[in-house]
């Protein structure tokens, strides 16, 4: 019998071009469909295994534990503010778009002082900034940054900043939640003591999972604090050991979604990161060239500029809701709106994982050409997409 108050789900596919969650691969729910069996069975157990192996390939690191938490991409970043800080300690962030401001924010909430490094948005940060704050401070617990600023699609240089935390004997901490399988990421010779990422964007994995690199530094501070964690749940101390080789119990790990994430880094790993980084590197700078084609400006830090967001400035007079509504409804396809400062003045578009592809950004310039003059903003047919292909054709 048909249940007529609740019908059964009927969501119309998209094809993802926002900032997250990206499209999932065939494969990925294909490997969703595994049995569900316990989490602590030893058939189960390999899985685990193969996830830690895998995302120390992709974080490129051999010194750092390495493991998926049961969260989103934020969860992950709170967890690391949660196991590392107590009350009293300070916290340098630098600050140049909104999800810095959110690191920041997860700081206070537990209790340290945190000093903000602030920058421009849609510009990466100069390194010295960083350099003279730190030298304000006798001690400094973490220097926080995010590696891949998606409000502004700005790419954060990290070497530098990092040197500089080892230098002041602080942590280094990274929010890698949209760069993670996408762009280079190298934990070990970058020195990141902490470092999280999503499984929605570039492992074109369903939202949920937070993969994540925890270096023996962290691990230590995480060991010698004087109280215990304010988050049991968030604790990663107590979560490394179900990670380890002793696999302890801590809480039900998501079965299905840590399935996904172990095909989704299969896939990563066949591609080759070097191959799986150029392509997202090509098709960024293919849309980019097209959207410019249509006299759209393109906000970000051109020298930065991350390959996975490109920020476009809305043209005057033109309804940014309108556009969206028209890109899900006519095309099937999804960008995202502007955050914070820039809500109501930029789109954001996605090409991750999956969805990074050539066919979806000269689908979407196709889309943009028939849209915008309808809306007041006229465009030359055409460029955009011609712009594209010959960028492709050469690169």
């Amino acid at each position: 019998m048909v249940h007529q108050k609740y019908p059964e789900l009927d969501v119309p596919a998209r094809i993802l071009l926002s900032t997250g969650p990206t499209n999932v691969h065939p494969r990925v729910y294909k490997a969703m469909q595994t049995p569900v069996i316990g989490y602590g069975e030893a058939a189960f157990l390999p899985v685990i295994d193969g996830i830690s192996s895998m995302l120390a390939e992709v974080f490129q690191t051999k010194e750092s534990l390495t493991m998926a938490l049961s969260a989103t991409g934020s969860g992950g970043v709170e967890a690391g503010m949660a196991s590392l800080l107590e009350p009293g300690d300070t916290v340098v962030i630098g600050s140049y778009g909104f999800f810095c401001e959110r690191m920041a924010e997860m700081a206070r909430r537990q209790g340290a002082n945190v000093i903000i490094v602030k920058g421009e948005w849609a510009r990466s940060l100069d390194p010295q900034a960083v350099a003279d704050e730190l030298k304000k401070h006798k001690s400094v617990k973490l220097v926080g940054m995010v590696h891949a600023e998606t409000s502004t699609g700005v790419s954060q240089p990290l070497e530098e900043i990092s040197r500089l935390a080892k230098e002041h004997d602080a942590l280094f901490v990274v929010d890698a939640v949209t760069s993670f399988g996408g762009s280079e990421v190298a934990v070990d010779r970058w020195g990141v003591d902490y470092i999280s990422s999503g499984s929605q964007k570039c492992l074109s994995c369903p939202p949920g999972l937070a993969p994540m690199a925890v270096s023996q530094a962290a691990l230590d501070v995480m060991g010698n604090r004087k109280q215990s964690s304010p988050s049991w749940y968030l604790d990663l101390l107590l979560i490394a050991n179900y990670w380890g080789k002793d696999h302890v119990y801590h809480h039900t790990a998501p079965i299905s979604s840590l399935y996904a994430i172990y095909e989704g880094l299969r896939i990563v790993l066949e591609e080759g990161l070097e191959a799986r980084f150029q392509r997202h590197q090509r098709n960024a700078a293919a849309l980019r060239a097209g959207l410019e084609a249509l006299g759209l400006t393109i906000i970000s830090d051109k020298d930065h500029r991350l390959a996975q967001i490109t920020p476009v400035a809305i043209p005057e007079g033109v309804d940014d809701g309108k556009v969206r509504t028209r890109l899900a409804n006519d095309f099937k396809i999804e960008i995202s709106r502007g955050l914070g400062q820039f809500a109501g003045k930029i789109w954001r578009i996605g090409l991750m994982g999956e969805a990074s592809t050539a066919g979806n950004l000269l689908l979407l310039l196709s889309a943009l050409e028939e849209i915008l003059p309808q809306e007041g903003y006229e465009v030359p047919v055409g460029a955009g997409v011609a712009a594209a292909s010959k960028a492709l054709a050469s690169s």
